[in-house]
């Protein structure tokens, strides 16, 4: 990464961070799409990449008709995006530089990326939803791994170091407080509520809470599954989260456990990893390896 990293920082960075070192080593993924009810219940697995190579971090649009997500080709990544109706691909980005973790920024009118530059830097930067007109977010956060927006003006951020942290950042100002320290890679606003849910590793082991920006009042909600790091909210307030082929959910406010909603083997998804539920919860999103 940067010059001034230490090699413990380099270790850490080649592992959770989307690198310009790795575009030769990305694993093998791809994202399924399916339907999704009350219960939950899904219904329709579809392969929508179903290519070699890397396709990741899938994120729905406003309106859920349409997923962006990162698509290693050539060397580098760029954004893409599918149609969920009509199952047409396009691309979105076509730069010298590789994006990361398109998310459609509060507003609807552009996204924001991770953006690797050419001298390896991992700085916040946006697009006009069409792929144009480029913008760099935060000048001065680096180097940045993965973020949320909570609301329109208030980011949360995971910050490569050693450990990574949570930073939440004021666009507006440029406000910086680190909020948490050694946490893991997904961040999400919880729907309904002003706070970001993160997970943290303690002393006592993994933990998912969540944060309020305004007051800095954290609460606990469940342990993770087992080497479990990614996750996603429906918007009636369940958390959805994959272990091997099989994923799980949790409402914190009647669950006391997680308890399985489905096994996706069969329809060739192993190793679930990132997940995304669209803002009308009737599609869900998610990345798996082949199934053995």
């Amino acid at each position: 990464m940067s010059p001034r990293s230490s090699l413990a920082l380099l270790a850490l960075c080649l592992a959770l961070a989307p690198a310009a070192a790795l575009r030769a080593q990305s694993p093998a993924t791809d994202v399924f799409v399916a339907s999704i009810d009350d219960g939950p219940a899904f219904a329709g697995w579809r392969n929508v990449t179903a290519r070699p190579g890397y396709d990741n971090q899938p994120g729905f649009a406003p309106d859920g008709d349409a997923l962006l997500y990162t698509s290693q080709r050539d060397g580098q990544t760029d954004i893409y995006r599918y149609e969920l109706a009509s199952g047409r691909t396009t691309r979105v980005t076509s730069t010298p530089e590789s994006e990361y973790s398109a998310t459609v920024m509060p507003g609807g009118e552009r996204f924001s990326v991770v953006r690797v530059e050419a001298d390896s830097t991992q700085r916040l930067w946006s697009f006009a939803l069409d792929g144009s007109d480029p913008r760099l977010v935060l000048a001065d956060v680096e180097p940045v791994g993965y973020h949320a927006w909570i609301d329109a003006h208030t980011l949360a951020l995971f910050v490569l170091g050693s450990p990574p942290t949570l930073r939440i950042v004021d666009t507006r100002d440029g406000t910086d407080r680190e909020a948490a320290r050694n946490i893991g890679r997904s961040l999400a606003r919880v729907p309904g509520r002003g706070v970001v849910s993160f997970l943290e590793r303690t002393d006592a082991g993994p933990l998912l809470r969540t944060l309020d920006p305004g007051t800095g009042d954290v609460e606990d909600l469940v342990e993770p599954l087992d080497g479990a790091v990614d996750y996603a909210w429906t918007p009636a307030g369940t958390l959805l989260m994959g272990s091997g082929s099989r994923l799980f959910a949790f409402d914190p406010a009647s669950d006391t456990a997680w308890r399985l909603v489905a096994d996706l083997a069969a329809v060739g998804v192993g190793g679930i990893t990132r997940l995304a539920v669209s803002p009308d919860g009737t599609h869900i999103a998610l990345v798996g390896d082949d199934a053995p």
